[in-house]
C-alpha cells in the first residue's frame, strides 16, 4: 500500500506530544497501533519502521517519549552522547507519565476516522517494547508486540524503582507476540524466561520468537542491524496483528 504521513501535537501532560502518524492513502478503515521508539526517539530507521508498517493496513502513530523533557522534533543522535542523553531523559520520566502519555496516543487514535472501531494495538522497540507491554494494560489494546522490550524482567523504566509492569500482566486481555535477540545483553536468557514464565503462570495468551542477533537488530544503521532477522520479525509481527484484528 502507498502511505501517507504526517506529525500531529497531541496534548499530554501540559506539553505538546509530537507523533508521527503514518497510514494507508488508500479509503478504508484499519486498525490503529501506537508504536513507541527505542530511547533515541522519531530517528530515520523508526520512521522507516512506521511507514513500512502502515504500508501493509494500519494507522501507526509514533509519539516523541520525551516530550517532557525535549523540544519537539528531538530525534537523539546514535552515539554515546545520545545513548547518555536517551538513558537520562527516560530517568526523569516518571511511569504514571508514560502511562498517561499511552492514554493519550490511544485515544488520538480512537477518535480517527481512519481507525476502525474497537481495533486499537501496541508495539515498540527497547523501552519502547516495555512502553508496549504497559500499553497492552489499556483495556481497549487488542494485540501488542514488543520486539527485545528491556526493563520488563526487572522493572526498570523510567524515574521508578520498579516498574511492576510483569506483575501487572494479569491484566492484559489481549494476546502479545514478544521477539528477542539470544545474544541481547540487556535481556538475559534468565530474563526471557521469567517474563515468558510469569505470562504462562497469569494465563496469559502470548507467542515468542527468539532471533540469533544482537540488541537493536532490526534498526538499518549501526552494526548490529541483521536484516533477515529483522525480515522474519517484522513478517511474524504482521501475521499476528492480521491474525488478531
Amino acid at each position: 500500500m502507498i502511505v501517507a504521513t504526517e506529525y500531529v501535537d497531541i496534548p499530554a501532560g501540559g506539553a505538546p506530544m509530537r507523533t508521527f502518524v503514518a497510514a494507508p492513502s488508500a479509503a478504508g478503515r484499519y486498525p490503529g497501533i501506537v508504536f513507541y521508539s527505542d530511547i533515541f526517539q522519531l530517528t530515520g530507521p523508526m520512521l522507516r519502521a512506521c511507514v513500512r508498517l502502515a504500508g501493509h493496513g494500519f494507522v501507526v502513530a509514533a509519539p516523541e517519549i520525551y516530550h517532557r523533557t525535549e523540544p519537539p522534533g528531538s530525534a537523539i543522535p546514535f552515539d554515546d552522547a545520545g545513548r547518555t542523553r536517551g538513558l537520562e531523559n527516560a530517568a526523569k520520566t516518571a511511569v504514571a507519565d508514560f502511562d498517561a502519555d499511552c492514554r493519550s496516543a490511544l485515544d488520538y487514535l480512537a477518535q480517527l476516522p481512519r481507525v476502525a472501531p474497537g481495533k486499537l494495538g501496541a508495539a515498540g522497540f527497547c523501552i519502547g517494547g516495555h512502553l508496549a507491554f504497559r500499553a497492552a494494560l489499556q483495556p481497549d489494546v487488542k494485540a501488542t508486540v514488543c520486539f527485545y522490550g528491556t526493563g520488563i524482567h526487572n522493572g526498570k523504566l523510567g524515574r521508578d524503582a520498579d516498574a511492576g509492569s510483569l506483575q501487572r500482566a494479569g491484566e492484559m486481555r489481549g494476546p502479545l507476540l514478544l521477539v528477542w535477540g539470544s545474544q541481547d545483553p540487556h535481556i538475559p536468557a534468565e530474563g526471557r524466561a521469567k517474563v515468558e514464565e510469569t505470562l504462562r503462570a497469569k494465563g496469559r495468551t502470548f507467542s515468542v520468537r527468539h532471533h540469533p542477533a544482537e540488541h537493536a537488530f532490526m534498526r538499518d544503521e549501526g552494526p548490529r542491524f541483521d536484516p533477515e532477522a529483522a525480515d522474519q520479525a517484522f513478517a511474524d509481527a504482521v501475521a499476528f496483528y492480521r491474525t488478531v484484528f
